[in-house]
């Protein structure tokens, strides 16, 4: 298959020949083949997104969220890799946790990367022999799914998954900092008030300095303060931010309501700004989005009572090309491919993902960015059925294309999914096909 005249993230115009699973060529005025072409003149063509961060709650909740489910979400955003984390039910912090929700993830039609996680009851000796794409979140405080640890196995944990190669990913939020006072309250606001941004820097710190100590290397997932970048930055460590803390901030909290609650919970405006400062700057090395999916009825209630988390899959990418479009962001096309998939298939040691190269995996998503849609819920693929993001500006992807495979079109009348096998990102060992 050949696709012509495409332009890439760095306004490149290129030609990108697919053979198989992987990308052949990449170049100016490639000879057709008998195979196909598809004219990409005036659109634009990114890698596939990974977002390294999603909650597909399966096993345990598949009335929130399914893998075929949220794998076709993400695949009509735009994202090709996805990484789910372990509080599930059971939590994946043994083998055979590991393996049952390995089967579950067999029903995605895109790829993916299980993530294990530490609790009192884990057993490092056999799940640091499964596949995964990393240990965590590792969580310093709790949150869905109550896996909160203390600070000894948390470093007991680093210890053995450094010994394995296995990158750590931290939920940094120190329940020390929280604010007790705010659980008088019942306004919207009062779960920002009670979890503290001191409370996020506090536990970066003391993530940080434990990795330093062991010579160790962490992710901090999720930051949503301009100082927990900082801190980890400072440190040598790298850091995600999730498109609600990059958009979203306290004061949106009066419509949200308790759709807007989430861990860690949204900041002031002047953080947030701030915050998409160094997403622009390259302080911050990826976008992740904690697709954190429940329904409509568990969200509505109150401000203590809903649980924590919004969705984002089929949504960040969207988002973010519609940021481009603006030059006032100051964020270009060039930093989403990198915030996307760039970095991150660098960071988590991905070499077959992440760029359009001849070898790699030919993960491709194609876009018009001269037109924007309003996000609509009604709209999504989730099957939590709403979005933070309702009326947001965004730019929809024209397909989406997992390893040669077209696994999503968008059509004015029905959008169109294709069968498509998607695989654990770690059985490919790496490869880079010649």
């Amino acid at each position: 298959m050949l696709i012509r005249n495409a332009t890439l993230a760095d306004g490149r115009q290129r030609d990108v020949r697919v053979r198989g699973e992987t990308i052949a060529e990449v170049g100016r005025d490639l000879e057709p083949d008998d195979e196909g072409t598809i004219e990409a003149t005036g659109k634009r063509l990114f890698p596939g997104m990974m977002d390294v961060h999603v909650h597909f709650r399966q096993p345990g909740y598949p009335h929130k969220e399914t893998w075929e489910s949220g794998s076709r979400a993400a695949a009509a955003g735009g994202v090709t890799t996805v990484v789910d984390q372990p509080n599930t039910d059971p939590p994946t912090i043994d083998g055979e946790a590991f393996d049952q929700k390995a089967e579950f993830a067999a029903d995605s039609i895109i790829d993916w990367g299980i993530n294990g996680g530490v609790t009192a009851d884990w057993i490092p000796n056999v799940l640091l022999r499964r596949r995964l794409f990393a240990l965590g979140e590792v969580f310093l405080a709790d949150s869905t799914g109550d896996m909160g640890i203390e600070t000894a196995l948390f470093e007991a944990a680093l210890e053995l998954a450094t010994e394995e190669g296995v990158t750590v990913t931290v939920h940094a939020e120190d329940a020390d900092r929280f604010n007790d006072d705010a659980r008088a309250r019942d306004d919207a606001d009062a779960w920002s008030a009670y979890r503290t941004a001191e409370a996020e820097a506090a536990a970066v710190t003391r993530a940080c300095e434990a990795a330093e100590r062991m010579g160790a290397r962490i992710h901090i997932a999720h930051t949503s303060t301009p100082e927990g970048i900082d801190i980890a930055a400072d440190a040598g460590m790298t850091t995600e931010v999730t498109p609600h803390h990059l958009l979203l901030s306290r004061k949106d909290l009066g419509e949200l309501g308790t759709f807007g609650r989430m861990n860690p919970p949204l900041r002031r405006e002047k953080r947030r700004r701030e915050v998409y400062d160094r997403v622009v700057d390259g302080t911050v090395d990826m976008i992740a989005t904690d697709h954190a999916p429940h329904t409509r009825e568990e969200k509505d209630a109150s401000i203590w009572d809903a649980p924590s988390g919004v969705p984002g899959v089929e949504t960040v990418l969207p988002l973010l090309l519609a940021e481009a479009r603006d030059p006032d962001t100051g964020l270009t096309y060039e930093r989403v491919r990198d915030l996307t998939a760039a970095n991150p298939a660098d960071v988590f040691d991905v070499p077959q993902k992440g760029r359009i190269e001849p070898g790699k995996d030919a993960d491709l998503v194609l876009v018009d960015t001269t037109e924007t849609t309003e996000i609509r819920a009604g709209d999504l693929h989730t099957d939590c059925g709403w979005t933070p993001f309702e009326g947001f500006e965004a730019v929809f992807p024209e397909w989406t294309m997992v390893r040669g495979t077209m696994v999503y079109e968008r059509d004015s009348d029905e959008d169109v999914f294709y069968r498509h096998q998607g695989e654990n990102v770690r059985d490919a060992d790496g490869e880079v096909l010649e």
